[in-house]
């Protein structure tokens, strides 16, 4: 039996990660954005959103969306959005963009750095 060249349609790329959202408390013209709580106001609001529609609460305890998560960078408070809320439910994302917008914060995609294997030197010394 010959054996057939299958070509590069046959090879699939490894699924496309989802990008992540940073919507920063910080407006275009560089002040703080007010209230000091506002990501966890929006975190809070999008807590119903979630992989599987795990009911929130549902283990005794309230928690945020791991599409939506509030964080600090740099002393500056963030709001991590993960791009698979798009998919699940794209008046949600709407939402969570339209309000970065509407605040006039700034937004940037997060970016990973890969970095070299450790040589073991800097443990604890």
């Amino acid at each position: 039996m010959p054996l057939h060249d299958v070509g590069p349609a046959a090879v699939t790329a490894p699924p496309k990660k989802p990008r992540e959202i940073f919507i920063q408390g910080i407006t275009k013209e560089g002040r703080p954005f007010r209230p000091s709580d506002w990501a966890e106001r929006l975190a809070g609001a999008m807590a119903s959103f979630r992989p599987g529609g795990v009911p929130p609460g549902s283990r005794g305890h309230i928690g945020y969306s791991p599409y939506c998560v509030p964080t600090l960078v740099g002393g500056v408070r963030c709001v991590v959005v993960n791009e698979a809320l798009r998919d699940l439910e794209p008046m949600a994302w709407d939402f969570v963009m339209n309000f970065a917008r509407d605040n006039d914060l700034q937004v940037g995609e997060a970016c990973v750095v890969e970095l070299p294997p450790s040589s073991g030197r800097d443990k604890g010394d």
